[in-house]
């Protein structure tokens, strides 16, 4: 393997390499919320054919909650990076900032309220606004800081959850809604696009204000101050004279984040190591692919190779969006209805298949114009029209 040291060109592909592969697991992973009322069941009990058990055990070890943190380390990046270059110029930060959060958190309302319930742009755009305090701090403090707000609670609540089984184990059965499936499945397999919404606006109250909010506060907030962090480190820069540290790091932290991850499968599943999976394997997992993405990004074939992905990783916003969009259309009612009848082996190649037609789309649509179509309406509401 050949190794070259990351130049500024090299910087920004590799950050939008990580975006591009954060996007991929991101809508494997968001598959199972767009095909199944997967919110209302226990997906421990409820998948019964042996291909549904395998492809649910990899999306979750592998996949599931292990690759949001990874968008979120490169969203505080990015923030960092334009913190850095407004100080450079003389020019106000926070103003700027702020628009450019206050577009982002219209453009996920819309997505959250209009498109599909699991939006992640409220959620980061809340907690942008929070990093433009945090992003003047030092880095040495700033992950001190991340770690509190995520291990203090996070920890907390395993700890709790776990003393609760000890005294009531029957405080592990899983939680399935029989009522919610139905209305899911009548809503978006059948229904019309005013039960659509209002189903989907019940399903947004629960995961996207409940958790995405409030949970965003100890666990999305954290991650984004870590990439912040990161960005003032220059990580990414400095990577090529990193190679021993990341390939350690790379390897023991996939490692043991795969070994969490597999916890509810090597022991009866329970509330605690599903939230231990999901809290810190995700998160340690996450760390284990950011640190062998930032190494394969210094050999030139893998970036010539995955070049088209930093395209997609590029125009992440349109990515997303486009990814609901089109999901959306395959499964709801008003596109193809097809809600609840996949499995999710087909569900995961679906995602795949639309996944590298997005590349393929980002490669031509980049060829022509310097960025997405929504990353130009964000560009121009946050700079005005002579930007």
């Amino acid at each position: 393997m050949k190794f070259t040291p990351t130049t500024l060109d090299n910087r920004v592909e590799a950050l939008d390499l990580m975006r591009g592969f954060a996007l991929l697991g991101i809508f494997i992973a968001n598959m199972l919320f767009f095909h199944t009322p997967f919110i209302y069941i226990d997906p421990y009990t409820w998948f019964t054919t042996a291909s549904d058990q395998q492809t649910f055990k990899w999306i979750t070890i592998l996949v599931q909650g292990s690759f949001y943190p990874i968008f979120a380390m490169m969203f505080g990046y990015g923030i960092n990076m334009q913190y850095e270059k407004a100080m450079e110029r003389g020019v106000s930060f926070a103003p700027m900032q702020a628009r450019r959060l206050s577009l982002m958190l219209l453009f996920g309302l819309i997505h959250a309220l209009l498109i599909w319930a699991g939006d992640i742009l409220v959620s980061y755009a809340v907690m942008g606004f929070l990093l433009i305090l945090f992003v003047r701090v030092p880095a040495k403090w700033l992950i001190p800081i991340a770690a509190v707000l995520y291990i203090v609670p996070m920890g907390g609540l395993v700890l709790l959850i776990g003393l609760l089984e000890k005294i009531d184990p029957t405080a592990n059965g899983g939680f399935v809604d029989l009522h919610q499936i139905e209305l899911s499945i009548s809503a978006y397999a059948h229904g019309s696009f005013g039960e659509i919404f209002m189903q989907r606006f019940n399903d947004w109250l629960m995961i996207g204000v409940a958790n995405g909010l409030l949970l965003g506060f100890f666990m999305v907030l954290p991650l984004i101050i870590v990439g912040a962090a990161l960005s003032k480190w220059k990580v990414i820069e400095r990577a090529g004279a990193m190679k021993g540290r990341l390939a350690v790091i790379g390897v023991v932290m996939t490692g043991l984040g795969i070994w969490v991850k597999s916890l509810p499968f090597i022991q009866a599943p329970s509330g605690s190591n599903q939230l231990l999976q999901e809290t810190f394997g995700g998160v340690i997992l996450a760390a284990g692919y950011v640190s062998l993405l930032l190494l394969v990004t210094q050999i030139p074939l893998f970036r010539k190779v995955f070049g088209p992905v930093a395209k997609a990783g590029r125009m992440s916003f349109t990515t997303y969006i486009m990814q609901s969009i089109i999901a959306t259309l395959i499964f709801y009612a008003y596109g193809f209805g097809l809600y609840g009848k996949v499995d999710l082996l087909t569900g995961t190649w679906i995602a795949i298949g639309v996944f590298v037609i997005q590349v393929i789309f980002a490669e031509l649509w980049l060829s022509k114009f310097r960025m997405g179509p929504l990353e130009w309406v964000w560009r121009k509401g946050t700079y005005g029209k002579n930007r």
